[in-house]
Order: structure tokens, then C-alpha cells, then sequence
């Protein structure tokens, strides 16, 4: 595994703040390991700033799924400072799995900006792969719509969780968009969830809505 020169701290002034995060970038992309690009990006993402940011979403399209989750994870904790780069970069990927992953850290980090991203995963027609990553996005719209202060922001996200909840084929989109629906809590919200009662047919999702409502 590689070895990282810690002596170069965060702390440090600038312009080795750019030689010791450049030298990390290096070693992410030449690492032969899971194990040593996982290390190259807890310590680049260690750094707390924007230059940051671009090598961790490119790590985002490691091979190695775990490569994968500690970057998605080192930009939720980066929230700050990578939220905009996120949302610009699921418009400019290619790579759906990039997008996935995208989606993913947007869902967790919860904030209004990324809501027309999370409404557009949503409310798209999407083949059978893609289905957990509108469920995943239906999660961040009730992370969004329970913790807005803007009432117009909460009514996009029941908006969306709505036709998520009563319009769908997909039972695991419809149960995702209960538990946010629930989670966001509003007469709007518990409304929706009363008149899917009345046609929901799976009995996992029925459930799922009775104990939101029981709650």
C-alpha cells in the first residue's frame, strides 16, 4: 500500500496545500489496490477544500465498488464544498453508473438545490436496473421535504413522492415514496398516503402506508 507524507498537513500554507494534494491525486491514480485508492481518497478528501472535489467524483467511476462507496461517502461529508459540482456533473456523465452514485450522495446530503435533479431521477421512465436509483432518489426527496423551511420546496417533494406513490408499476418506487411521504409528515403528505390506501394492491406497500399513518 502506498504511504502518504502526512508532515504536509491541511494546515500548512497554499502553496504545499497544492504540491501535497497534487502528490495524492497522483498516488489515487496509480494505485494497484482497493486498498490503496481507498487511502489515496480519505487522505485527499482529509484536505477539506475545492480542489478536492474533481478527484473524488472521478473516482466515482472506479472499477472497485468499495473505491466507489468511500468517494460517494467523502462527498457527503464534503457536502459544502461539493454539492454544486455533483449536480453539474450528473448533467455532463455519460456513465450511468457515475449518475447512480450521484444520485446516491445527493439523496443523502438532502439539500433544496438538488431537488429538480432528484424530481427528474424520479418522474423519468427508466428500464428494471435503474429502478433503485429512483427509490434512492425518492429517499432524498423526503430528506428534502422534511427538513425545508420553504413551504413551496416541501410541496415539490410531496408533489413528486405523490405521482411516485399513486402512479408507478414499480411496488419497491411506491414503498420508497410511503416512507418519504411519512417522513416529510404534512397534511399534503398524509393526505396522499390516505388515498393510496384506497388502491394500492401490494400488500408490502399497504403495510408500509397503514404504519405511516397508524405513526
Amino acid at each position: 500500500m502506498s504511504q502518504f507524507n502526512f508532515s504536509q498537513h491541511p494546515s500548512s500554507s497554499v502553496g504545499q496545500i497544492d504540491r501535497a494534494l497534487e502528490n495524492l491525486i497522483e498516488q489515487f491514480r496509480a494505485s494497484v489496490t482497493p486498498a490503496e485508492a481507498i487511502a489515496s481518497i480519505v487522505a485527499i478528501a482529509s484536505y477539506h477544500t475545492p480542489d478536492a472535489i474533481p478527484p473524488l467524483i472521478e473516482a466515482l467511476s472506479h472499477h472497485h465498488p468499495g473505491v466507489r462507496a468511500v468517494a460517494t461517502s467523502q462527498l457527503v461529508q464534503l457536502a459544502s464544498l461539493s454539492l454544486e459540482a455533483l449536480i453539474s456533473t450528473y448533467y455532463t456523465a455519460t456513465d450511468q453508473g457515475v449518475q447512480a452514485h450521484i444520485i446516491q450522495a445527493l439523496a443523502q446530503i438532502g439539500d433544496c438545490q438538488a431537488i429538480a435533479v432528484l424530481e427528474e431521477v424520479v418522474g423519468v421512465s427508466v428500464n428494471h436496473c435503474q429502478g433503485n436509483v429512483r427509490r434512492i432518489a425518492a429517499t432524498g426527496l423526503g430528506k428534502i421535504g422534511s427538513t425545508a423551511i420553504d413551504a413551496q420546496i416541501i410541496h415539490r417533494a410531496v408533489n413528486k413522492l405523490s405521482w411516485a406513490l399513486l402512479s408507478p408499476e414499480d411496488w419497491g418506487l411506491r414503498y420508497a415514496a410511503a416512507l418519504s411521504l411519512a417522513e416529510i409528515g404534512t397534511q399534503e403528505a398524509i393526505a396522499v398516503l390516505q388515498q393510496a390506501l384506497t388502491q394500492e394492491s401490494d400488500r408490502v406497500v399497504q403495510t408500509r402506508i397503514r404504519m405511516a399513518l397508524a405513526g
